[in-house]
Order: C-alpha cells, then sequence, then structure tokens
C-alpha cells in the first residue's frame, strides 16, 4: 500500500535518483523535438547533471514543500507544491513517478496532496506546466484526466551564435 507523508531528509538521494530515472525515457524524445542549440544551452553537461542539480536545490531549499510517496519504505514517487498569493494560486513544481510504480494511482494520489495543500492555503486555482513533445504525452494526459484545461503557450528561441548576430555588436554608429 502507498502512503504519502511530508518529504524527509533521509528521502533525498532516494527521490534524486528517482527522478533521474524516471525522467530517462524522457529527455531523448525532448532531445529530438526542440532545436539543437536550445537543449545544448539547457543541458551542456547533460540533462542528468542539470535536473540533479535543479532538484537538488528544490529538496534542500524547500523541503516543506515536499511530499513523498512511500511503498515498503522505499521512495516511489514525489510532489513539490508552491503556493503563489500574488495570484492566488498554488503550483505543482515537481511530480515524479517511479517508472516501475506507473499506472498505479501514485500521480493522482500526489496530485490530490497537492490540491489540498493548495486549497488549505487558500488559494483559487492551480498550476501544472509540462512539456508539448511526445515524452510527456502521459503527463499531458494525468493532468488533463484530473480537470486542468490547457493554456495554449508559445515559447520562442533564438540562436543568438548565429553569424549574422555576431558581427552587430561590432558596429557602433
Amino acid at each position: 500500500m502507498v502512503m504519502i507523508i511530508r518529504f524527509d531528509a533521509s528521502h533525498r538521494d532516494e527521490a534524486l535518483d528517482l527522478a533521474i530515472r524516471a525522467w530517462a525515457p524522457v529527455f531523448p524524445q525532448v532531445r529530438a523535438t526542440v532545436p539543437r542549440f536550445v537543449y545544448d544551452n539547457f543541458y551542456p553537461d547533460g540533462w542528468e547533471v542539470r535536473q540533479r542539480a535543479d532538484l537538488s536545490e528544490v529538496l534542500d531549499q524547500e523541503p516543506q514543500n515536499v511530499d513523498v510517496a512511500l511503498e515498503d519504505d522505499q521512495v516511489v514517487g514525489w510532489i513539490c507544491t508552491r503556493i503563489h498569493p500574488e495570484d492566488n494560486m498554488g503550483e505543482v513544481y515537481v511530480l515524479v513517478v517511479d517508472p516501475d510504480h506507473q499506472r498505479r494511482g501514485i500521480a493522482s494520489a500526489l496530485m490530490d496532496r497537492s490540491m489540498r495543500r493548495i486549497k488549505n492555503a487558500g488559494m483559487s486555482m492551480a498550476l501544472v506546466e509540462t512539456g508539448d513533445d511526445p515524452g510527456h504525452s502521459s503527463a499531458r494526459s494525468t493532468y488533463e484526466r484530473l480537470g486542468f484545461t490547457r493554456w495554449p503557450v508559445a515559447r520562442y528561441f533564438k540562436d543568438l551564435a548565429e553569424k549574422d548576430l555576431a558581427d552587430e555588436t561590432d558596429r557602433s554608429p
């Protein structure tokens, strides 16, 4: 049986390893979808290094916002919920479920815990973001099944290493 509890520092390494394992199948699809210069700028040392650093920061700096799903004392999922009172909104900032435990209701249980946190904080809406690439299709399906409405957002990137921009800074009037 899965239990959801507040994060404790003793869960840190297991939670980080789980996130890397869970997202390993996603990042090759992201890499195949986004322009190469974007991927290379976000992940110059590889996606694992960046993800581990970013998620370590979350776990180390805001452990009070993290809940973990445990099965037989093993971390099988975790979620970070942030509150944004200026927007009357809570945000599901990170959601991870062990690949071997997916499709068993763990993501829904973690999301339910997050929604309760947000409501208890007096917020009136919740936000979750994910990728639009094929690797994130199951995440999008989960969020839509849970009643989230998609907000169309376009994010554009320009490669400033292109040759036509390289000489622009040298041309002063």
